[in-house]
């Protein structure tokens, strides 16, 4: 498939793209920093600009099967890129008639008593576009979407083995993440679909198949 990664220079993005790249898949590696991804046969650099409107961003999109969120200012840029920038994003997705869309968002995101608790009362402002990203994907489009809520990212090796759909935070390998994020277009179950995880016991592709 072809299938465009908003957001491949990240830690998720880089690691993303192998994992499709590895399961035959052409990337279309997308990024306002496009001159640092290496052109091969099956990635294809794109510079992407989540800044530029709807009209520019269907132009980049044409041709593709699957489009993949996975793009964070890290707190630089929330409004404009994390969350108007995710929206024009879906925006065009429909379109292009986009046959599946999958958004990585963070862990509890619509669920605004929580985000007080420990390991979110600093994200508040992150959370907050979030919330507003993943509800105009859910409420305001027709995508066959699926958003990922992991808890927080970390550059430790992979486990294979998550827990989802969890009452309580937790961390993650950022390549288990990024395993997750690949395995969805193999599970239609997990279609229009909001799903929390962290690390835990069971197999990334048993934990799925009981979504």
């Amino acid at each position: 498939m072809n299938i465009l990664v908003v957001g491949a220079t990240g830690r998720v993005g880089q690691s993303l793209t192998e994992k499709l790249v590895a399961k035959g898949h052409t990337v279309y590696a997308a990024s306002r920093s496009a001159e640092k991804i290496s052109a091969t046969d099956q990635v294809k650099p794109v510079y992407f600009d989540l800044h530029s409107s709807v009209t520019e961003m269907v132009e980049k999109m044409q041709l593709m099967d699957v489009v993949y969120f996975v793009a964070g200012s890290r707190g630089k840029d929330l409004l404009q890129s994390d969350l108007f920038g995710a929206v024009k994003l879906m925006q065009a997705a429909q379109k292009n008639n986009i046959k599946r869309y999958i958004q990585l968002s963070s862990m509890f995101a619509l669920d605004p008593e929580r985000w007080e608790e420990p390991g979110l009362a600093d994200l508040t402002d992150y959370n907050i576009a979030k919330y507003f990203s993943d509800r105009y994907l859910i409420d305001n489009t027709d995508l066959a979407y699926t958003i990922l809520q992991p808890g927080s990212l970390m550059e430790t090796p992979s486990t294979g083995k998550v827990a989802f759909n969890i009452d309580d935070t937790g961390k993650n390998s950022i390549d288990d993440v990024a395993e997750v994020l690949v395995s969805l277009l193999d599970y239609s179950n997990t279609v229009g679909k909001v799903i929390t995880m962290h690390e835990g016991n069971t197999d990334i592709n048993t934990a799925l198949e009981k979504i």
